[in-house]
């Protein structure tokens, strides 16, 4: 009787990790998106670029989460102290806490500037505006109310969008 109910227990705790251990892998896998409290928590107030601070645009501000603790946190900020020319390129700050990929293209953990392009690119710039990354858009002629900026779930990965523009985030 005591193999019996040893037996039993081995056997129903292997049916219980087999059931939920799909649910924890994904969930160390996929990407979360972030909304309401929990993307107020992680977007700052402000960011630095090339010798200026200037305010976030809360409303156009987006996070996606991988596991418990990497993020990638974007946001357009308000361009109106900087020059034309820095204003023509960067539109926004990207804060990534673990090193991610973009359409495939590697980026190291760190806090950047960028900007999308009318021929078609997301363009990574370093605080100095050194441009250091720049990717291939897709154009998501199916979106039905674009924004100017937003994220949404592709699978394991992150659209980061700019209008009908995207490019996909990933984690490393």
């Amino acid at each position: 009787m005591n193999n019996w109910r040893r037996y039993s227990i081995k056997a129903a705790a292997f049916l219980l990790v087999a059931c939920f251990l799909p649910t924890f892998v994904a969930a160390q896998d996929g990407a979360e998106i972030l909304l309401g409290s929990e993307l107020a928590r992680v977007v700052p107030p402000g960011f630095y670029f090339q010798g200026l601070s200037a305010p976030t645009q809360t409303r156009n501000s987006a996070a996606a989460r991988w596991g418990k603790s990497r993020h990638v946190i974007a946001g357009l900020i308000d361009t109106s102290g900087y020059s034309s020319d820095v204003r023509a390129k960067y539109e926004g700050f990207l804060i990534t806490d673990s090193d991610i990929t973009i359409s495939g293209e590697s980026l190291k953990t760190g806090a950047y500037g960028f900007g999308f392009s009318k021929d078609g690119k997301l363009n990574i710039m370093n605080l100095a505006g050194d441009q250091i990354l720049s990717v291939s858009t897709t154009k998501d002629s199916k979106l039905q109310r674009p924004r100017p900026l937003m994220m949404s779930q592709d699978g394991a990965r992150v659209r980061l969008y700019s209008g009908r523009d995207y490019a996909l985030i990933d984690a490393k």
